[in-house]
This record gives C-alpha cells, sequence and structure tokens, in this order.
C-alpha cells in the first residue's frame, strides 16, 4: 500500500469498466475505500478477485475492492464512469438518499448530462469531470490501461472550491494528472472539440486517426472548425489549429472509443456526441452541415 498523504475516502465508483475499474484500483492501491457499484456476476467477482490493472505507467498490479448492487450508505464522492447509452439505468443503482453529502463526478462524454444529473441529486454537489485516457475492461475485473498518461480535469459550477480541490488530491496522489478546472463549460466543450471530430469520422469510415486525417482531412478540417464555432457560441472557445495539430500528433492507430463499440456492435454514444452537438448548434444559429451529414449518416446506418 502507498503511503498516505490524504485522509482515506470513501469513493464510490458506479461502473468498474475500462475508466472505472483503472480509477478504481488505483484509488484502493493509494488506501481509500473504494466501493464499485455493478450487476451482480460483476460485483461477485471483484469481491474475490478485486481489479488487476496491467499498465506501462501504474504498473501490474491487483487492488482489492468492495462491491455491490446498490449503494447503502454515504461516500465521499461517488465516480460515475458508465457509458452514457447506460447512464438512466446504471443510477437507479445510486439513490440519492443513499449518497448523504457526497460528491457525483461524472468522467462522461459529452456536454448535457451534468443537468441531468443535477435534476435528480444534490445541484451543488454535481462536479463533472473530463478525463484523457485509454483504458479498456477486458473482463470484469481485468483492465489493461493503454496510453502512458491518465489525465483529469475536475470542475462543477457551484461546487465549494474545497471539495473540488480534496478530491483532487486524492487523485493526483494515486499518480493521475489532475487540474481543477474553474469553467465547467470550458472544461466539457474542450474534450468535445476534440472528441466528436475523433468519435464521428472514424467510426463513419471504419479507419483509424491516421487514415482518417490523410484521406479526409478536408472533413476533418471543416468538422474541427464547426465545433469550435458551437462551442464559443456556448461561452468556450476554442483553437481550430491547436485542434488539428493534436489529431496530427496522435498514434496513426489510435480508434475512438465510439469506432471501438461500433466494430463490437455495442450501442454508440452517437446522441451524447453526434446529437447534443447538432441540438447546441441549433440553439445558437450555428451552421454545422458536416456533422449533421455525419450524424445522419450514422444513425442511417442503424446507430
Amino acid at each position: 500500500m502507498a503511503p498516505q498523504s490524504t485522509p482515506r475516502h470513501t469513493v464510490a465508483v458506479l461502473g468498474p469498466g475500462g475508466i472505472g475499474g483503472l480509477l478504481a484500483a488505483l484509488l484502493s492501491r493509494s488506501g481509500h475505500r473504494v466501493v464499485c457499484l455493478a450487476g451482480d456476476s460483476t460485483a461477485q467477482t471483484l469481491r474475490s478477485s478485486g481489479i488487476t490493472v496491467r499498465s506501462a505507467q501504474f504498473g501490474d498490479f491487483t487492488a482489492p475492492v468492495e462491491a455491490d448492487t446498490e449503494l447503502r450508505e454515504p461516500v465521499d464522492a461517488c465516480l460515475v464512469t458508465v457509458k452514457h447509452t447506460a447512464l438512466d439505468a446504471a443510477l437507479t443503482r445510486t439513490p440519492a438518499t443513499a449518497l448523504g453529502d457526497a460528491l457525483v463526478v461524472p468522467l462522461l462524454n459529452g456536454v448535457e448530462h451534468p443537468a441531468a444529473l443535477r435534476s435528480r441529486y444534490r445541484a451543488d454537489r454535481v462536479a463533472p469531470a473530463v478525463i484523457r485516457v485509454e483504458s479498456t475492461r477486458l473482463t470484469p475485473g481485468v483492465i489493461e490501461h493503454g496510453s502512458p498518461f491518465t489525465e483529469i480535469d475536475l470542475a462543477g459550477d457551484g461546487v465549494p472550491r474545497a471539495r473540488l480541490d480534496a478530491l483532487a488530491a486524492v487523485l493526483t496522489a494515486t499518480g493521475a494528472t489532475v487540474r481543477v478546472a474553474g469553467d465547467e463549460t470550458a472544461a466539457l466543450w474542450a474534450k468535445m472539440a476534440f472528441l466528436a471530430p475523433f468519435a464521428l469520422l472514424t467510426t463513419r469510415y471504419g479507419l483509424p486517426l491516421g487514415e482518417v486525417r490523410t484521406h479526409h482531412r478536408d472533413e476533418l478540417r471543416a468538422l474541427v472548425a464547426e465545433v469550435a464555432a458551437v462551442g464559443a457560441a456556448c461561452g468556450a472557445p476554442a483553437d481550430p489549429a491547436q485542434a488539428l495539430a493534436r489529431y496530427d500528433a496522435f498514434p496513426p492507430g489510435a480508434k475512438s472509443s465510439m469506432q471501438r463499440d461500433a466494430e463490437a456492435g455495442r450501442p454508440l454514444e452517437l446522441d451524447a456526441v453526434g446529437g447534443a452537438l447538432l441540438r447546441a448548434a441549433e440553439r445558437h444559429g450555428v451552421s454545422v452541415p458536416v456533422a449533421a451529414r455525419l450524424v445522419r449518416e450514422l444513425r442511417d446506418a442503424g446507430h
């Protein structure tokens, strides 16, 4: 167990998949109490075997966790790490009455989920976060962390800054790179500005990023500009040139999580990403013809 430099927290993890499982294991290894919330079969596996992580950044290790099908006691924080497509069903595992004074920390794609969570839980305890990481659940309790980084931006309009700082310290002590973002909208749209073009284009064409940025560069450039314009209208200015540079610096074989879901026949977060982008564009009167076409073509393909 790593030396404890922050007070011991009790953290619930709703959805111990690629991201949730990684964070649960890191928190447990740092000495915190972790309760994973999942279906009965997964919960039984985690209780008996813990979570095994394979990671170049953090090493290979197994960490014990508690697990249940529903939260039954107050916690300090609840990390919501399910896919958007499973959110409504998953939230039944975390009744508001059980959370106590917990921070609810969604690490979801998209920009619309904070409002939905604030309608269900205390608005001043919902702290949306953005995570940049590549992490995959191979089987229940076995996580492969592929990226050489794990970066988290914590936000939360109306959440006491001291609460955000305390959670940031806990997460930083696990080895992740964590910062508290001052502007929730800017943090969420910064992720959206990168994710939406990446997800829509790689999924639409079934190609890794290297081929997309080479063979569909005009579309990539146009889509980056559209998303930046919508973000700016929402109060989150973005730099299209900087976004293009980030795509060019990414490994050519990179695939988006949406593309991986499509390849595996899983439900796509198309509405949370593409749909949310189109709704924001319509609200602000921003023209997004490339995004609209890609979303339409993906929906027509049965996604």
